[in-house]
């Protein structure tokens, strides 16, 4: 997002000198909104100081914050930007509001109309594919890491390897955010580029954020798998019950044999059908509210692991 302000509002204030202080003094400004926020704002307003820095060669870095005060702005105008912006991003993240259920038997059928429901079960279906590929680069990434150590190739293979955790990071992020509707960063974790290669190298290997998410693409195999089993057996024993009736009715009428139908009983009686398709409709809609939670839930950790600790470096 391009901050702009028009020209001329900047008047006498004074600004920070370096780009670390007015990312300081931008991190402080949005103190309490959304970490997704914060870590967007920063990475932003950096790259564009960094732009305007490398464009005047000959100029120190407070006239070049100084000369863009106008089109960019203070970091107090910067975060007001944000803030605002963040109103339209959250309302369109939000799902649209559906009409208040008073009643239980309301709350409990209602789920079906909710846009994440469904999104969210289909986030438990892709979470085992997802979960198997990001365990896979971990565990490969570490073992070759470890293993290359020791070598000349070893310090760029680590860097490159932290560098893609940081890239699967965002990617994760789209994710949870298009499907579960928690506001995650688009832009990577901002660095301080000013620092000497080697300490930029030790803050990458010391970022809590990187090691926390390593450790979320490790719990994903398991979540995934769990996710995964729960969404395929409620909705295929579900669909089966609710399906069962029918292909009762259809096997007695002599239109095919049903002996592989062993799910709801072939033996059952025909006044017991109807309670087996209500049942099998009350699981269908158990699965649908055990997918939104799961959803809420697994958008929590994410944001926990893959966006709050790097607010602290």
């Amino acid at each position: 997002m391009n901050a702009s302000r028009e020209p001329g509002i900047a008047g006498a204030r004074q600004f920070p000198a370096t780009i670390p202080e007015y990312l300081e003094h931008l991190r402080r400004e949005l103190a309490g909104a959304d970490p997704a926020l914060v870590q967007d704002a920063l990475y932003d307003a950096e790259e564009y100081l960094r732009s305007e820095l490398a464009e005047n060669p000959g100029r120190s870095e407070a006239e070049v914050i100084a000369s863009v005060a106008g089109s960019y702005g203070a970091p107090d105008e910067v975060a007001e930007i944000y803030r605002d912006t963040e109103v339209r991003v959250q309302t369109a993240l939000r799902a649209p509001p559906a009409r208040p259920r008073r009643s239980a038997f309301g709350r409990f059928f209602g789920v079906a109309a909710e846009p994440r429901t469904y999104a969210a079960l289909f986030y438990m279906l892709l979470s085992m594919a997802t979960g198997i590929f990001y365990f896979t680069w971990v565990v490969t990434g570490v073992s070759l890491s470890a293993g290359l150590a020791m070598l000349i190739i070893g310090v760029p293979f680590v860097i490159l390897y932290f560098g893609s955790v940081r890239v699967l990071s965002l990617v994760e992020g789209r994710l949870v955010e298009a499907m579960l509707g928690e506001r995650m960063p688009r832009r990577p974790l901002y660095s301080t580029r000013g620092k000497p290669l080697i300490e930029r190298i030790v803050q990458l290997f010391t970022d809590p954020r990187v090691w926390a998410t390593q450790l979320y693409f490790l719990l994903m195999l398991p979540l995934g798998v769990v996710y995964f089993t729960l969404a395929v057996t409620g909705l295929a024993t579900s669909i089966s019950l609710i399906a069962a009736p029918v292909l009762l009715a259809l096997g007695e009428a002599g239109v095919f044999t049903i002996d592989g139908l062993q799910v709801a009983g072939a033996e059952a009686l025909p006044w017991t059908w109807p309670f087996i398709a209500l049942v099998g409709i009350a699981l269908l809609f158990l699965t649908l509210h055990l997918a939104r939670g799961i959803g809420r839930l697994h958008a929590m950790l994410a944001k926990h692991m893959l966006v709050r600790t790097a607010q602290h470096d």
